[in-house]
């Protein structure tokens, strides 16, 4: 039986899926398929969340949109287990606040503070560090530090609001060593390590590109990138996430 949002059955998505937010990112990175958009298939289009399955450089490989925000990459996330898929990495930008960090770098989340509603409803309030796998984190270090793309490496912080007024948001976060601002990484770790402590392979990681930074002085209607510089620094951590994963399959 389909799932009730991602309309596909098991088998139908490979075992490592690139999970965007942006169905139109989707759509471009299906595109970098071998044999582009008409040798892929598409597993879901149901309430714009795309999804398209194919191979790269002949491995099998998946990407889906998960939407913005903790709760619609819960949902995703959770019938993307139910149908098989193993290795999940979302690809994705995010507002810089770690010292030192410019537009246009590239964060490897390697752990994710919870602060959204969704993953604090899967923990009732308990105490939680939601991580990424090493192994796969290691691989798009690796790949993005070959290929001059800058990875910083550490925390980041999964929130619900994009617009906060605080006057300390940024400071009160940097402060305590965390690198970016994004909304989806917090739950997809949660889910990823539960289907793993029910003795399922399942694995999950983020890399992300800076689109703006947040200080005291500037918000992200001041520092994000004009869309074709944006387009192109997201091209270029797709691809060397693409490298990462077919260089050595699931």
């Amino acid at each position: 039986m389909p799932q009730i949002h991602l309309r596909a059955e098991p088998g139908d998505y490979a075992p490592t899926v690139l999970l965007p937010g942006d169905p139109n990112r989707a759509t471009a990175i299906a595109r970098r398929f071998d044999g582009g958009l008409d040798a892929c298939r598409q597993v879901n289009a149901h309430r714009a969340l795309h999804g398209y399955t194919g191979t790269y450089r002949g491995v099998p490989i998946s990407v889906q949109t998960t939407g913005m925000g903790a709760p619609s990459a819960a949902i995703v996330v959770e019938e993307l287990l139910r149908l098989g898929v193993r290795r999940l990495v979302r690809v994705g930008t995010c507002g810089g606040i770690g010292r030192g960090i410019r537009t246009g770098d590239v964060v490897v989340a390697a752990s994710a503070v919870p602060m959204d509603g969704a993953t604090q409803t899967y923990l009732h309030g308990e105490p939680y560090a939601p991580t990424a796998d090493h192994a796969l984190t290691r691989l798009l270090v690796d790949e993005a530090a070959a290929r001059g793309l800058r990875p910083h490496v550490g925390q980041v912080a999964t929130v619900d609001v994009f617009y906060n007024p605080d006057p300390d948001y940024a400071t009160k976060w940097r402060d305590r060593g965390v690198l970016a601002f994004e909304m989806e990484s917090s739950v997809l770790y949660y889910l990823a390590a539960r289907a793993a402590a029910q003795g399922e392979d399942v694995v999950a990681a983020t890399i992300l590109t800076v689109s703006d930074v947040l200080t005291e002085d500037v918000g992200p209607e001041q520092t994000y990138l004009p869309l074709g510089q944006l387009e192109q620094a997201v091209d270029a951590m797709i691809d060397a996430t693409l490298g990462a994963l077919t260089r050595h399959p699931a």
